[in-house]
């Protein structure tokens, strides 16, 4: 998830957002703005579809004992991340024939503008309902239910497991297994719950785009919701990364460790100098 989090700041923010203030670098020539749309498209799908299947790796360890060790396992994660990042790569390789040269300079194509055929072919259509079901319709719904049923089978255990262990009274015993799932349930629910916060904008967008009269069209209303709801796209990607550090013991000890290897090593070459 990190590392398609940082692919969707490096394609999206610094290639796309920050290149393109840039009139005539290299990343206007077609082919090549072909080529970060492909690659926008997939970091940002892997990075909502991992959301995913970690919220999924989650219900499963909490709600699913029998199945938690099956498949809360390094090798499933392996296969699931790799089958993921794959397929949606391979979906996004569609987006390089979409776009077609602005105008031709010496022979080199410029620009990226979008077919003509894309807003009215079939397939195109089809094609862009999909990629908008995939991301984010099918996803928010899917996160919505996984943490709906985690919450549910947490405050049913939990209720089961104060009456079995008494402790309506004693209140000071401190019951391990659930004080795991709290922590669980928390990184679960700052990472999902960003995620459908700051996709919220975009996906009201989406549904604005489909069932209005055109009413947000006037005034240039769209295209201001549109830029707010990327920026917050963009910003869902860089949240986790605190996340992680807030939450996870292990990985903000990961973290030091890779902040002090540098002046670990300088201490050691003035050393020996």
């Amino acid at each position: 998830m990190g590392v398609t989090d940082l692919l969707v700041i490096i394609t999206e923010v610094i290639l796309f957002r920050i290149g393109y203030e840039f009139p005539g670098s290299i990343l206007f020539i077609t082919p090549v703005c072909g080529v970060i749309a492909i690659l926008i498209r997939a970091s940002r799908d892997s990075s909502v579809w991992l959301t995913i299947t970690f919220s999924f790796d989650r219900f499963v360890l909490i709600c699913c004992q029998k199945q938690k060790t099956k498949y809360c396992t390094k090798k499933t994660a392996y296969v699931v991340i790799a089958t993921t990042c794959i397929l949606l790569s391979l979906k996004s390789i569609v987006w390089y024939f979409i776009y077609e040269p602005q105008e031709i300079i010496d022979n080199v194509p410029w620009f990226c503008n979008i077919t003509p055929s894309y807003f009215t072919e079939p397939g195109w259509v089809a094609f862009d309902w999909l990629h908008m079901i995939l991301t984010p319709m099918l996803p928010f719904a899917l996160i919505l239910l996984l943490n709906a049923l985690t919450v549910r089978h947490i405050l049913v255990a939990s209720r089961v497991r104060k009456g079995l262990r008494g402790q309506n009274k004693r209140k000071n015993h401190v019951d391990s297994e659930m004080e795991s799932r709290k922590k669980s349930i928390i990184l679960l629910f700052a990472i999902s719950g960003s995620f459908i916060l700051l996709w919220l904008t975009y996906v009201t967008v989406f549904r604005y785009y489909i069932t209005a009269e055109n009413v947000l069209f006037q005034y240039h209303s769209l295209d201001i919701l549109l830029r707010i709801s990327y920026m917050l796209q963009n910003l869902s990607s860089c949240t986790n990364t605190f996340i992680y550090v807030l939450t996870q013991g292990k990985f903000r000890e990961q973290f030091k460790s890779v902040m002090k290897y540098p002046i670990i090593v300088i201490a050691k070459l003035v050393g020996k100098k």
